[in-house]
């Protein structure tokens, strides 16, 4: 008997992806793409090191970013989880604009919130870039994760006063 059958895991089941939405990736794709990311990890171009030295443990807003993170069918540079907002360094493998806005649309479609900030941004001015990603975090445009249902939260609570 296979490791996989032993743990309850079907080969041709489509796998959870994107933490927990079905892209309809099969385990080979999935597992071709994770062994890239990693590869991208061991191996950033200089901006992705610049800005990751400004974005790792939870520097930029207290929002924790992951880098090179698969979603879906592509390799984020860096992803915050908790805003959903994926953030592209633009070099030299963003070099067809009608790719990136398929792919853009497509994880826009799914919830993400893409912003693209160009490798000349982050090495000459990356307090700008900073600046620009902080505003992204904190906008009303990116969902919250985890929204309360309608008619719940602070304003449905009685404190003996009024909340508006």
């Amino acid at each position: 008997m296979s490791p996989s059958i032993d743990k309850g895991w079907r080969k041709e089941a489509p796998p959870l992806q994107g933490r927990g939405l079905g892209w309809g990736l099969s385990v080979a794709q999935l597992a071709e793409l994770h062994e890239r990311a990693k590869e991208m990890r061991k191996n950033p171009t200089e901006p992705e090191k610049r800005l990751w030295r400004n974005l790792s443990n939870s520097q930029l807003d207290g929002c924790k970013f992951r880098r090179q993170s698969v979603i879906g069918y592509s390799i984020a540079d860096f992803f915050c989880p908790s805003r959903k907002l994926i953030v592209e360094v633009d070099g030299d493998t963003h070099d067809d604009p009608a790719k990136d806005a398929r792919r853009d649309a497509a994880l826009e479609r799914r919830g993400y919130h893409v912003l693209h900030v160009t490798n000349r941004d982050v090495m000459t001015n990356i307090d700008g870039a900073l600046v620009f990603l902080s505003q992204a975090l904190r906008s009303d445009d990116i969902p919250h994760p985890n929204p309360s249902p309608e008619g719940e939260g602070l304003k449905a609570m009685s404190f003996g006063g009024s909340l508006e």
